[in-house]
């Protein structure tokens, strides 16, 4: 097949889709009939309050845990049916922001992106390290190669996993609440870049608390409540007062700003009932 096809294939293609999928560990059901598509180029911002199943989802999505009913595809293909560097080379996944326990440097952590390339026990070789080198310039943080991991802040940490993941070489990410515990202005540092990737050509899944980061960067929702897909569509179609007064409770009202972009307003006067 030429590279031309091959680009075709992967854009008609969903890069990652979920089928039917139930989720959940042993016994115990989390969610079911789950129905997720990611394309190139796009965001897709999976929304819910906690214990909605997302990261649940997440890790059936990358096969880290076995599925109940259903089915994973990745670029067509049953999840099952590759091995794990194979699902590695397709799919990225990006972890909630940690403090690492050894003090590796910041370009050690993004060259472990490149382990799927790698033989069993090999050595990063020059190559590894040159995509290394370009995805912390991607995400414009190469100034921070020789730092201590640790010693970061919580958004240069985020970013930095953001940059192991770009190094995977892999057409889709998967990030679980990329945001979390960040302060306001790393939270908009880290929602930028997820928007420049996806403009650049990669498919993005996240995972949100907050209605504002899907009006903001997401081409799809969907939002998820109790282990089932109440809606997914654009943000305005799916985001609706009404849907989120359901899924979290309070009341909420949908604002347009002049300048057109639209955010979410809670009600501090009350609450509205869970159904």
């Amino acid at each position: 097949m030429s590279a031309a096809r091959i680009e075709t294939v992967l854009l008609e293609t969903a890069l990652i889709e979920t089928r039917q999928l139930g989720i959940g560990y042993s016994a115990r059901t989390i969610g079911a009939d789950l129905n997720v598509s990611l394309k190139a180029g796009e965001v897709l911002c999976l929304l819910g309050p906690n214990g909605s199943g997302k990261t649940t989802l997440f890790k059936s999505m990358l096969g880290l845990i076995a599925v109940s009913s259903g089915e994973v595809r990745v670029q067509g293909e049953p999840l099952g049916a590759l091995s794990r560097a194979e699902i590695a080379r397709r799919v990225s996944y990006v972890p909630q922001a940690h403090a690492a326990h050894f003090p590796f440097s910041v370009a050690d952590m993004v060259v472990m992106g490149r382990t799927a390339h790698q033989g069993l026990f090999a050595m990063p070789s020059a190559a590894d390290r040159e995509a290394a080198s370009a995805a912390l310039a991607q995400v414009r943080i190469e100034g921070l190669r020789d730092q201590d991991y640790t010693r970061l802040s919580g958004g240069q940490r985020q970013l930095v996993l953001i940059a192991r993941a770009l190094a995977q070489a892999a057409p889709a990410i998967i990030m679980d609440e990329p945001t979390a515990s960040l302060d306001f202005g790393n939270q908009v540092l880290v929602l930028r870049e997820v928007r420049k990737l996806a403009d650049a050509g990669l498919g993005i899944i996240l995972s949100t608390h907050d209605p504002d980061h899907a009006f903001a960067i997401a081409d799809r929702v969907a939002l998820l409540n109790d282990g089932r897909i109440l809606g997914i569509g654009g943000p305005a179609d799916v985001l609706t007062p009404a849907r989120l007064s359901e899924v979290y409770g309070v009341e909420v009202e949908i604002a347009r700003l002049a300048d057109g972009r639209t955010i979410c307003v809670p009600s501090l006067a009350g609450t509205a009932a869970r159904r």
